[in-house]
């Protein structure tokens, strides 16, 4: 009897069958574990930028609360995800009102659409404005800093963080991340230190601190940057206005 048709028997007769179609079951099988698999790391690596999102947004909201007093009420310009105003909400004890855009934002803030031009609030009714990473994406900076000085209380501070192109390095990765946001919010306008402190005070505005952060803050987008602590030097509505305050 030949080998095979001897094999064949013997798996008979203890209940397999030698179906030809097992190798194609086999392989669908396999194939289907592997997109399994497939997909548990997409769900995994989605999961973990999440997570770090919403931890470096939680980083980003403690060095914040460090300098703004609790209870203040607080505008996060350029919101995006709206995790920092989340975060920064629980922090301070009071709701940070949160603006971009966008139809909506992911965390569940006090979210308000922008219109590009004019902020979503009354005058003089703020106590911080935030800008993170958000003016190299301005396409009339003035502007939304003249913004910044209308919903300011008297007194009121800006914090800023920015990217700062100093090395090759540096203006390679936001030459990169220009190429990724212009078609959506238009070109990126990036500036030295001195650049940005000229425009501050040009718009009334005092440099309580200026500070380079690390690269490593992100390790996504290794890029120098900038914390700038503003405050608000003159009233923009006269001395008797802002006596009224």
């Amino acid at each position: 009897m030949p080998p095979m048709l001897s094999s064949a028997i013997a798996l008979s007769s203890v209940g397999f069958s030698p179906d030809l179609s097992e190798p194609t079951e086999v392989w669908l099988q396999t194939e289907r574990s592997g997109r399994g698999i497939r997909a548990g790391l997409r769900r995994r690596l989605k999961r973990e930028r999440r997570r770090r999102k919403i931890g470096r947004a939680y980083d980003m909201a403690l060095e914040i609360a460090r300098l703004v007093p609790k209870g203040s009420e607080v505008l996060d310009v350029g919101c995006g995800n709206g995790f920092i105003a989340h975060h920064l909400s629980a922090l301070l004890r009071r709701p940070v009102v949160g603006i971009d855009v966008t139809p909506t934002t992911e965390a569940a803030i006090d979210y308000r659409s922008y219109d590009g031009r004019n902020f979503p609030l009354a005058d003089r009714s703020v106590d911080a404005v935030l800008l993170c990473y958000v003016l190299h994406h301005a396409q009339d900076v003035r502007a939304v800093l003249s913004e910044v000085r209308r919903v300011l209380r008297t007194g009121g501070l800006v914090l800023i963080y920015e990217d700062i192109p100093v090395t090759v390095w540096d203006k390679a990765v936001c030459w990169i991340h220009n190429r990724q946001w212009q078609g959506r919010t238009g070109p990126c306008t990036f500036r030295h230190p001195s650049e940005w402190r000229s425009l501050f005070n040009s718009e009334e505005f005092e440099v309580l601190a200026d500070r380079q952060l690390a690269r490593a803050r992100n390790f996504t987008h290794p890029v120098s940057r900038r914390f700038f602590q503003l405050r608000l030097a003159h009233c923009p509505f006269g001395n008797t206005a802002c006596k009224s305050v």
